[in-house]
């Protein structure tokens, strides 16, 4: 008996150390973050973190295109990304994307429904909305005294050096297209080599080409017009006054970035979680305040301080957005805009 009772206590002292070995080398689960740049409210990413026990390693993308290419080439494993509609289209079509369990994303529930089922993933089996706004211009009115309401004036020579374009091949050539009359999305090569033309044309007057620094330029007074995204509109006209948002009469761009799982995660789950979190009302509201784009978050906007949730830039009347256009992923016609976008910057 006496045996048997050692036995019994040796095998105790054997699970004891193995739970606490076991609970020593339990690893941390990690999340490898990929957004936008000043894209969300940072203490958002801390709020996780403490609540999930989750770690984010999050690093950030410019454009589209590099967030492609690096996802593409293997780079990096990410877990969540942010794309745009048309890029979630292209990459939808590549088998690059992870299904969505939707049952891990409860708070979809709150998206509003003229979000859902839009044409880039007609059923969001891939994405889940995050932000969504506008393309136009945002002009200084103490400077620029005309009436702005069409693309044309940004190529007035009496504001040579005072105009910044956007670093961005599919926005910048859209502005062109829509000048002319065209689509955003024209596959019509003639069409993009008006486009060309004129932008080079115009190059000699632009400041310069950036993008997330466009609002900076425009709030210090160092470009008096700029073609910009709607929450960096905002986020300008909260810090001068002087400074308003127009979406020009030929029409322009309506985007949408939604959060997605890309085939590189090794972390599916904890990915849905994080989508689920982000589309918490209160999150929500903290991003949408901070970051100054239109949310989808239909529960959210309620949150929202007045002068973002009755905003004209933040959330334009339908007449505007009627004239707005989804970009699309142009397929094989991609080299094409990359080709034209190279000879324009290449330009001097």
């Amino acid at each position: 008996m006496r045996r048997l009772g050692k036995l019994v206590l040796l095998l105790c002292l054997i699970m004891i150390i193995n739970f606490i070995f076991t609970g020593c080398n339990k690893k941390e689960a990690v999340l490898n973050i990929y957004n936008w740049g000043d894209y969300i409210d940072p203490t958002v990413i801390k709020d996780f973190e403490d609540e999930y026990n989750i770690k984010v390693n999050y690093s950030t993308f410019a454009t589209n295109e590099d967030m492609y290419v690096k996802l593409k080439s293997g780079a990096g494993n990410y877990d969540v990304t942010f794309p745009s509609d048309y890029m979630i289209e292209r990459m939808i079509k590549e088998d690059m994307l992870y299904t969505l369990n939707k049952n891990n994303i409860p708070n979809l529930k709150n998206i509003d429904e003229k979000f859902i089922n839009l044409s880039f993933d007609p059923e969001n089996q891939y994405s889940v909305p995050y932000f969504w706004g506008t393309v136009g211009i945002l002009y200084n009115k103490k400077v620029v005294k005309e009436k702005v309401d069409s693309w044309n004036i940004l190529w007035d020579e009496k504001y040579k050096n005072e105009i910044v374009m956007l670093d961005s091949q599919r926005d910048s050539i859209g502005v062109a297209l829509k000048k002319l009359g065209y689509s955003m999305n024209s596959r019509d090569i003639n069409e993009l080599r008006k486009a060309k033309e004129i932008l080079i044309k115009q190059k000699p007057l632009v400041y310069t080409y950036v993008i997330d620094e466009v609002k900076d330029l425009m709030i210090a007074g160092e470009a008096n017009l700029g073609v910009v995204w709607s929450g960096d509109a905002t986020a300008a006209i909260r810090e001068n006054e002087n400074l308003e948002y127009v979406i020009p009469k030929e029409g322009s761009n309506i985007w949408f970035d939604n959060m997605v799982i890309p085939k590189s995660s090794k972390n599916k789950k904890e990915a849905e979680l994080f989508i689920d979190f982000m589309c918490r009302p209160d999150i929500t509201a903290r991003n949408t305040d901070y970051v100054g784009y239109s949310t989808p978050n239909k529960e959210a906007i309620e949150k929202l301080p007045d002068d973002i949730k009755n905003s004209q830039v933040a959330y334009p009347n339908d007449e505007d957005l009627e004239r707005c256009e989804i970009f699309k992923d142009p397929s094989d016609f991609i080299t094409k805009y990359d080709i034209i976008w190279t000879e324009i910057k290449a330009e001097y």
